[in-house]
């Protein structure tokens, strides 16, 4: 394993936050530690000129997609442009409407990978200009304390880290889900596979406040994919346990009509369609993600 990880950056944009991208990009000039790569992804969109003429640390590559991939598929993007290189063992993806508060992330990010070669992923804290962090960014159940780190069963979307050898071994983001719970498919696969998650909150990501609801799809792409995610992932006897306490939650969570016929049209296309691969967890990994707070049935 290399003493001194090489990391690299990778933003995925639909090319309507141009003022965003800049400052970002700008956020990531500014680190102690540059990033030996920096990869920007188009999600079905051209690149807006930004991401050609910044004067940026590392090797600048950018990429455009015919088509919008959705989250994962974006990110795979840029993995895959990643992998061509074959200089970077550990991937930053930001959103692209995050910042990079603080000079030190990235050299924070390879310390923590220079220390430990089982650590696989790295959750950064996200929290919005007035330095709140939402409870639904806090990767614990309950009213947990978003400043405690440690190890956990989960990560943000918006800001972390995967180390390349780790994505080498367990596959990349889920494509096909586009959007919601694709985090969550990868890391059970990477507690399957052995490698550890780490919330770490004292790499910053500041992120405007907002609801996954603002989306159109949300309601329906978040419930088919929970009912692809278990019907791949999970033993068969805890696939009906796990649905079931969602069913549960969603009833006495949502009190849109609107919002419950989206979530239960989502629910029956999950169990009509094909959910794709199939690689149910171990029984020794339900009992390592009970062992750090969140049983995959919650």
């Amino acid at each position: 394993m290399e003493t001194t990880p090489r990391i690299a950056v990778a933003v995925v944009t639909m090319g309507n936050r141009p003022a965003e991208v800049d400052a970002l990009l700008e956020s990531v000039a500014k680190q102690d530690v540059p990033p030996t790569r920096i990869v920007i992804v188009g999600n079905g969109c051209p690149l807006p000129e930004f991401a050609r003429r910044l004067s940026l640390p590392g090797e600048v590559t950018t990429v455009e997609l015919e088509e919008n991939l959705g989250c994962p598929g974006g990110r795979n993007a840029g993995i895959e442009r990643l992998r061509e290189f074959g200089d970077v063992d550990v991937v930053v993806e930001l959103d692209d409407d995050g910042l990079l508060v603080d000079a030190d992330v990235l050299r924070r990010v390879q310390e923590l990978y220079a220390a430990d070669e089982r650590l696989g992923i790295v959750g950064f804290r996200i929290a919005d200009e007035l330095g709140e962090t939402q409870r639904r960014h806090v990767p614990r159940l309950g009213k947990s304390d978003p400043m405690k780190g440690g190890y956990v069963t989960g990560f943000l979307g918006g800001g972390h880290a995967l180390r390349m050898t780790m994505l080498d071994e367990i596959g990349d983001w889920p494509g096909e889900f586009f959007f919601a719970h694709e985090e969550t498919d990868l890391a059970w696969r990477a507690v399957d596979a052995g490698w550890r998650i780490l919330y770490a909150p004292e790499l910053l990501l500041r992120h405007p406040k907002t609801s996954p609801a603002r989306h159109a799809i949300y309601f329906r792409v978040t419930a088919r994919n929970r009912v692809w995610l278990v019907r791949r992932r999970l033993p068969f006897v805890l696939v009906p346990v796990h649905l079931g306490v969602w069913v549960l939650l969603t009833l006495l969570r949502n009190r849109s009509a609107r919002g419950l016929r989206a979530w239960f049209g989502g629910f029956v296309e999950g169990l009509r369609e094909p959910a794709g691969e199939r690689r149910a967890m171990r029984w020794r990994t339900v009992w390592r993600l009970t062992r750090l707070g969140r049983p995959p049935v919650v």
